[in-house]
């Protein structure tokens, strides 16, 4: 499959060299703003990109392109994608998948409607060690609490402290801590259990009004699940899921599940299943797989999860006060 890359960011970085590691996808063009076109043209040589875009439409054009890899800014990722999907060509979305959970559902219906592939790229989730959780989750009973922390100090978090607000901590590009690092635990949490039956968020709200860490609080029948992002601290990172017969400890970044230990009336098992060194590589693997299968019963379970977590995560921002610029449009609406 011939894929294009939207936008110039580090994740795009990644993603490309994830690409590049599968005999899958071929890298057929990258989409960068104009103001980004010296950037576009250096990760195209970098990766032996055959060509360069700075007009979004010219690319949607392209014949040749079956794949489009949303990689912009958060607020940009319903727009660029329903206009790919309006073109005619399959997306994989980064993460988040959109700023509200009226587009998460429009972008869903959108690609049944044509009959395109959709994607969120959600690493976890297409990560072996997720496999094993999910298979061993029975063995330890009736789940009763859940902690997970993915807290990491951001690489731009001085220079927000000296006032200047990069992407990640504008809430008017649908920035913070929620969307951007805590969004991996609420897609562990919400692909293994659904929907919540109530959500609250207490964040630390910055100058800029987006959150720069905060605990979610998601309530099930049975249970509470307690998750915490951060990017304005930094701690050890882990997924416990605590039930009457055991636990299930997930060690590490919640973005790459390094391993799972499973302990079950007093036994205790350790899976370290993933196969690639790069977190990426496994779901566009998947993405792959699902694709040529023509399987769109798994894409929509997968759609399922994207519009359950866009759900939780609008309402869990909205109770702690966070507006986007999302907020109070119609999908149709908004524009890139």
């Amino acid at each position: 499959m011939k894929i294009a890359i939207l936008g110039t960011g580090m994740i795009v970085k990644e993603a490309m060299a994830a690409i590049k590691q599968t005999d899958r996808w071929e890298l057929a063009a990258i989409f960068a703003r104009p103001r980004s076109k010296d950037k576009g043209e250096a990760l195209a040589a970098e990766f032996g990109v055959p060509k360069v875009y700075t007009d979004y439409d010219e690319l949607l054009k392209d014949e040749e392109i079956d794949f489009v890899y949303v990689g912009l800014v958060n607020s940009a990722h319903y727009q660029y994608a329903k206009d790919a999907l309006m073109a005619g060509k399959n997306v994989i979305c980064e993460k988040p998948f959109t700023s509200t959970a009226a587009e998460a559902a429009e972008l869903a219906s959108l690609a049944n409607e044509k009959k395109l592939f959709l994607f969120e790229a959600v690493t976890l989730l297409h990560l072996p060690n997720f496999a094993a959780v999910k298979e061993n989750l029975t063995k330890i009973g009736r789940v009763r609490l859940i902690q997970a922390n993915y807290s990491q100090y951001s690489s731009r978090y001085d220079k927000y402290l000296a006032g200047s607000v990069a992407p990640a901590f504008d809430p008017m590009l649908s920035g913070g801590a929620l969307y951007d690092i805590n969004i991996y635990n609420l897609n562990f949490i919400i692909a293994l259990f659904g929907r919540p039956a109530a959500v609250d968020y207490f964040g630390h709200i910055g100058f800029s009004g987006a959150d720069t860490s905060g605990a979610a609080v998601l309530r099930y029948g049975g249970f509470t699940a307690v998750s915490v992002g951060a990017k304005d601290s930094a701690s050890p990172c882990f997924i416990i899921i605590q039930g009457e017969k055991g636990y299930i400890r997930v060690e590490g970044a919640p973005n790459e599940l390094k391993s799972v230990e499973v302990c079950a009336e007093g036994e205790i098992t350790r899976h370290e299943n993933n196969k690639h060194a790069h977190r990426m590589v496994h779901e566009f693997e998947e993405f792959a797989d699902v694709y040529e299968k023509g399987d769109f019963a798994t894409m929509a379970l997968w759609l399922t999860t994207s519009v359950q977590v866009m759900d939780a995560a609008e309402l869990l921002r909205k109770s702690a006060g966070i507006k986007f610029a999302a907020d109070g449009k119609e999908p149709n609406e908004m524009g890139d």
